[in-house]
This record gives C-alpha cells, sequence and structure tokens, in this order.
C-alpha cells in the first residue's frame, strides 16, 4: 500500500513538471519588437495603477500609500489620500477615472483599509475628485470584511464596462477555505456597482437571502487583471494561482471560478490541494499558467501602432520579470511572446489615450513602449 501511494506521489508530481515545462516552453521571445521602452517617470517602487487624465497627464498610486500626479516631467504628490493598512499585498492599490470624468471629475481607488471594529485591514474602494492638488469630496462606496492583519490577496482591479457600471476584485484575504465560494462572506469575488456605490438590481444574487448583493461573481483567488475586451465589451480577468494555476477569465454574471474546489495549482509546499481540475457549475479558465507567472495588471492593445499587436491582450508577470503578450484568436491564447525581459517585476500595463503602451516596473518607474518607425 506505501508503495501504491508513494508511486501515486512521484507520478503526480511529474505530471505537473512535465505539464509546467510542456507549457513554459512554447512562451517566446521574439527577436525584434515594434517598440523600444524609455523611462518616462523615474523612482518609483512600487507603482501599483494608473489612471490617464484628459490632459495626458498621470495618475500613479505608490503601494506605501503615495498618489502622484505626472506632468510636464514633474512628480506632484496629491494630498488627502485615504490612509492605508499598508501590510504584505495591501496599499494602495488601483486607480480609475469615470467614463465621464470630463463631466463629473470623478476618481476611482482601490486600498487597502483599516476601517471597522477588527485590527487589521480589508480591500475598500472610494471615490473622489481632484483639485489643486488634493483629493476631496471622498466616498467610501464599498468596504470588504471582516479586517484581518494576514498581508496576502486583496485584489484589486477596478474597470467599467460600456453600460457603465464599476467592477472591482478583492481577493481571498488567505481565507481559501471560507470566503471564495460563500456569497454571504465578502472576499475571493469581483463586484459590480453603479459609480456611485447603489447596488445595481440584476445583480445575480439580489434576491439570495443573507447574500452579498454587490457580488458579480465569485470563487476567485487573488484577481489582479481586469480589463474590457474592445469588441465585446466583456470584462476579462485575471488572478494568481497558489503554486501553478494563474488564470485567464471571462468574467459571468453569477460565475464561480471554482477556488479552491477546482484548481491547476498544488500548495506552495508540494502537496495537493484538490484532485480536481473541472467540476460541473464551475467556470474554467480561458487559459491557465503553470508554472506561475504572477499576473499583476492587463491591458488590450486598441491602437495600429505596433506592427501586430492590436487584438493582443499584455499582461504583466511579476514572478519571471517581463510583460506577456498574448495573441488571441476568440476567446483562445494561440501564441505567447515574453517582451522585455529581466526589466524588473511588471505591476501594471495600460494603453494611454495616445494609443501607446505604458508599463509601471517595480523599483525603476513608468516605461513608454515608443514604437519603431
Amino acid at each position: 500500500m506505501k508503495n501504491s501511494v508513494l508511486f501515486l506521489s512521484v507520478f503526480v508530481v511529474t505530471l505537473q513538471l512535465s505539464c509546467a515545462q510542456n507549457i513554459e516552453n512554447q512562451v517566446n521571445t521574439p527577436s525584434k519588437v515594434p517598440f523600444t521602452p524609455t523611462l518616462l517617470i523615474d523612482e518609483l517602487q512600487i507603482p501599483w495603477g494608473m489612471a490617464f487624465l484628459p490632459d495626458g497627464s498621470m495618475l500613479v498610486t505608490e503601494k506605501t500609500g503615495s498618489l502622484i500626479h505626472f506632468k510636464n516631467g514633474r512628480k506632484t504628490p496629491i494630498e488627502n489620500v485615504p490612509d492605508v493598512y499598508n501590510r504584505g499585498q495591501g496599499g494602495l492599490l488601483d486607480i480609475a477615472l469615470h467614463p465621464d470624468f470630463e463631466k463629473n471629475g470623478w476618481i476611482y481607488i482601490t486600498y487597502s483599509s483599516k476601517e471597522g471594529e477588527e485590527k487589521g485591514g480589508n480591500t475598500a474602494l472610494v471615490r473622489a475628485q481632484l483639485k489643486d492638488n488634493a483629493l476631496y469630496n471622498k466616498e467610501l462606496l464599498y468596504k470588504a470584511g471582516p479586517n484581518t492583519t494576514k498581508g496576502q490577496h486583496f485584489g484589486s482591479r477596478i474597470e467599467f464596462d460600456s453600460e457603465g457600471y464599476l467592477y472591482f476584485s478583492v481577493g481571498d484575504r488567505g481565507n481559501r477555505d471560507v470566503n471564495p465560494q460563500d456569497i454571504q462572506k465578502d472576499c475571493g469575488k469581483i463586484y459590480r456597482l453603479f459609480p456611485d456605490g447603489r447596488i445595481p438590481e440584476d445583480n445575480p444574487f439580489v434576491n439570495e437571502k443573507g447574500a452579498k448583493t454587490a457580488i458579480y461573481s465569485y470563487g476567485h483567488r487573488n484577481p489582479q487583471g481586469l480589463a474590457k475586451h474592445p469588441e465585446t465589451g466583456g470584462i476579462w480577468n485575471h488572478e494568481h494561482g497558489p503554486r501553478g494555476g494563474d488564470e485567464l477569465n471571462i468574467v459571468k454574471k453569477g460565475g464561480n471560478y471554482g477556488w479552491p474546489v477546482i484548481t491547476y495549482g498544488i500548495n506552495y509546499s508540494g502537496t495537493s490541494i484538490t484532485d480536481k481540475t473541472e467540476m460541473n457549475g464551475m467556470e474554467q479558465p480561458i487559459h491557465y499558467w503553470v508554472p506561475s507567472i504572477a499576473p499583476s495588471g492587463m491591458s488590450f492593445v486598441t491602437s495600429e501602432n505596433y506592427e501586430g499587436y492590436k487584438g493582443n491582450l499584455l499582461i504583466g508577470s511579476l514572478a519571471f520579470q517581463y510583460l506577456e503578450r498574448l495573441v488571441l484568436e476568440g476567446e483562445k491564447v494561440v501564441k505567447r511572446e515574453k517582451l522585455l525581459p529581466g526589466l524588473g517585476r511588471v505591476r501594471d500595463v495600460k494603453e494611454g489615450p495616445d494609443g501607446l503602451i505604458y508599463v509601471a516596473i517595480e523599483g525603476k518607474g513608468i516605461y513608454k513602449l515608443v514604437p519603431k518607425s
């Protein structure tokens, strides 16, 4: 019996390693790229999120709690930023502008907040307006609970869909056996709100007794990428798996994305989480990564500035320190490429209103990918 168990364990580990090697070999590093990376904003430690103002200037969050306005080559600190619970993966996180920002001036920020009775923190969403290098009219729209002193899995990205609904993600906060599969609990979820924080009446769990009615999908581990598809309008997300099993998904109303009941990953110790990679009623990823690339930030390419890139998806890799280019055919990944290899941990990537790609790299700053003529 012992020999059978030992054989089975060796077989599973060997199979996982073989799968990892096969998938990793599919990542190519192109000999030529249609751009030159140029450092635009220097001396940033963990630039977590970026947003572009109508005048072409940028707002950049630093995880430690600073918000800067970059304009005409100068970095100006913004005052009255929310007080963050800066621990582990928590801090000042994503930032986005309302689709009608030029009319209403609303800026949206996710961050790890200490607000609440319990010690520690959890992910919150706030909106505010900007005037004279300070935030004002701050409104707390959502605060996940309960607080915990754990430092992992806060999420969190923000995206608006074509109808103006706001989506934001919160990780499972390191409590995988309690939060992700329970719609009566925050965390391990993607939420959908009106821009003023109201709950849409057609959210999937509005009529479920005891449910968190802001939930749009659940069963997530640590989603750090949200992006609207430029043609379909669908909201895509990616999330960190454990050891292997990072996922790329399309967010569906009421969808259960399986964590931790199903996963393509294993524990960091090498032991099994579950023997299931699929189950009825649970969504399968469009793509998954073994080994984990630790994805962060995500942007579709919509411009013609980079030959052959239009319609591609760009995703940052924290673990392997590169920008990943995914070539898509519909909802299928048909090719992977490593861009900017070795430049650093890519925390975020955005296509600017000028149609150029901007990449946030830890310990360095924001790079602009300047197209080659």
